[in-house]
């Protein structure tokens, strides 16, 4: 794949940056293409809160948008953050071609440093049980299941809460 930089997305690259989601998402089976969930995905740090991150593949002078990780803070976040000590990571998408190259490990890796610059004690994200190669992304960083946190958008619809205290122990 070659070199592979992270910084943050420009306000241009969001249309990007939705599509890259939702191709992600609807490939690996978690989204299907009528879902309500669709155009917030596309959307998510499009109105400023929260820092939207895109990994840019290099090739000589060739560049392109591979993948993306949104860190979203207090009080902007979902309903997983409890103060302004967290943070929610969201959003993390590669493209499919570029997928289990390491790109998402390099996104999370990216946030887990970010986030202290921001005065960001603890992490937390959501995902669905479906997304088992997720999860053991999330468990290999350090990450640990909050089941107290879990909840369900809608009826059917249970969204799994890990979390990630920044010194290095977990959320209790």
């Amino acid at each position: 794949m070659g070199l592979v930089e992270i910084r943050t997305a420009t306000a241009a690259e969001m249309g990007e940056v939705g599509d890259i989601r939702i191709a992600a998402y609807q490939s690996g089976g978690y989204m299907s293409p009528d879902s309500g969930y669709a155009p917030i995905l596309r959307g998510l740090g499009a109105d400023g809160n929260g820092e939207v991150l895109v990994a840019i593949a290099i090739n000589g002078h060739a560049e392109r948008i591979i993948g993306t990780i949104m860190l979203q803070p207090w009080p902007h976040a979902g309903e997983v953050v409890t103060g302004p000590h967290e943070a929610e990571i969201r959003a993390l998408a590669v493209r499919p071609e570029a997928q289990g190259q390491g790109v998402g490990r390099q996104l999370l890796r990216h946030v887990l440093g970010r986030a202290p610059e921001l005065g960001v004690s603890h992490l937390v994200l959501c995902t669905t049980p479906q997304m088992r190669a997720a999860h053991h992304l999330y468990e290999r960083e350090g990450f640990v299941r909050l089941q107290e946190r879990d909840w369900f958008p809608a009826p059917d619809e249970p969204l799994l809460v890990y979390g990630l205290r920044l010194n290095g122990s977990p959320l209790a």
